[in-house]
């Protein structure tokens, strides 16, 4: 079954990922920094739960990102080099199956990760509705432990997604592990600026710089779209049709994304 052959490849990728030094490295970091977001905190006096909701979601995404460009572009580069492609293709798993399970062992790799340090800023911002006085925390906008900080780690993920799927895309046809790195970190740089770029194509004179911005505003994954750590931290609500729609949008990006992937990857000769 097509569903076996997927599962044992992310399975693998699950396995690879969970060894992996780059991974224990980035994940023991982040959770250093959340714990140290307590001790920064306690320098502003009144705002130390802003910002130890804010540099916690932010250290989450950063590392999510990292992981996601530093491990996704090897997930066919590194089978490439190695000639180990060879043998995986020679056995009864189709290519696209091969690529769908590269990129559902590494989501899991990423929740599983992500999971874990959103654990450490839930037991520091735990400690903080503990300790602090009745007369700070009615001073707070949102209540420490609030649910809405799942909602930001939820569309961080659904961000991730995105990223990983577009590292992937250039694992499949570029040998250089830099380039494929640098394109990859150039697309998420570039997409938080996706809004910007169709506003600055609507106030340009020149048809032509006008389309290109127009395109590339369209083009670029929105990866602002799913930023809404603002709002979570200052206690503001995030509409729920809001969280629906962006979380099609990703899927549906996503999807893209790896269909495209599938298609070049299919196109390559690897006699």
């Amino acid at each position: 079954m097509s569903a076996s052959r997927v599962q044992m490849v992310a399975w693998h990728v699950f396995k690879e990922g969970a060894r992996d030094r780059v991974l224990f490295t980035v994940v023991g970091f982040s959770v250093l920094l959340v714990g140290a977001a307590l001790l920064l905190g306690q320098l502003t006096a009144g705002q130390d739960l802003k910002i130890i909701k804010d540099l916690g979601l932010s250290v989450i995404e950063v590392s999510g990102v990292l992981m996601s460009v530093l491990i996704g572009v090897g997930l066919v580069a590194r089978e490439i080099d190695k000639r180990s492609i060879y043998g995986l293709l020679a056995r009864p798993v189709r290519r696209w199956e091969f690529i769908l399970g590269k990129y559902l062992g590494l989501l899991m790799t990423l929740a599983g990760n992500i999971v874990v340090m959103s654990l450490a800023l839930y037991a520091v911002l735990a400690w903080m509705q503990w300790t602090a006085p009745a007369v700070v925390r009615a001073s707070w906008e949102s209540p420490a432990l609030d649910p809405a900080m799942l909602v930001a780690i939820v569309l961080i993920m659904m961000e991730l997604a995105v990223l990983t799927a577009v590292a992937l895309f250039f694992s499949t046809f570029s040998s250089s592990a830099l380039w494929s790195t640098l394109f990859s970190l150039g697309v998420f740089i570039a997409g938080q600026f996706s809004g910007e770029l169709r506003d600055l194509a609507a106030a340009l004179g020149s048809r032509s710089a006008g389309a290109v911005g127009a395109v590339l505003g369209v083009v670029l994954p929105a990866f602002s779209a799913f930023d809404v750590k603002s709002q979570v931290v200052h206690g503001l609500p995030v509409p729920l049709e809001f969280i629906g729609l962006t979380l099609g949008y990703g899927v549906l990006y996503a999807a893209a994304i790896l269909a495209a992937t599938i298609t070049v990857f299919n196109r390559r000769d690897f006699q």
